[in-house]
């Protein structure tokens, strides 16, 4: 898929899952053991800034991480990198991305409000 610019909705998710996740203090986090879930900070590029998100724990040690805004580019096979402040969490492979900002946009335009113009065409009651 080639998007027609580079900042195309088409770019951007919010949603990933990550293969069975490789912990480096404590495995899993108690927090998110307790909780099922936790926030956080990831990035999936060396040099990017720090994205807030949410993780969810699944049975097999996979995570699902909900960002809090939408990222460019992420793509399976990159690694996710989870942070707590300063602290680096661990990290695991990206295997399923959700949809994309450009396709949840299209939902609900599909399934949104009607458009002026069908407005217009309904009768008013009598």
């Amino acid at each position: 898929f080639k998007a027609p610019s580079r900042d195309h909705p088409a770019l951007y998710r919010d949603l990933l899952r990550t293969n069975r996740v490789h912990w480096i203090a404590e495995e899993p986090p108690a927090e998110l053991v307790r909780e099922k879930m936790m926030e956080c900070h990831f990035r999936f590029r060396h040099q990017m800034a720090l994205v807030p998100c949410v993780l969810t724990l699944n049975q097999d040690g996979s995570v699902w991480v909900t960002l809090v805004k939408p990222a460019r580019a992420i793509t399976p096979g990159q690694f996710a990198v989870f942070y707590k402040g300063d602290e680096c969490l661990g990290s695991g492979k990206i295997l399923r991305m959700g949809p994309s900002v450009y396709t949840l946009q299209q939902g609900k335009n599909r399934e949104g409000s009607p458009k002026k113009e069908e407005i217009d065409k309904i009768e008013p009651a009598t």
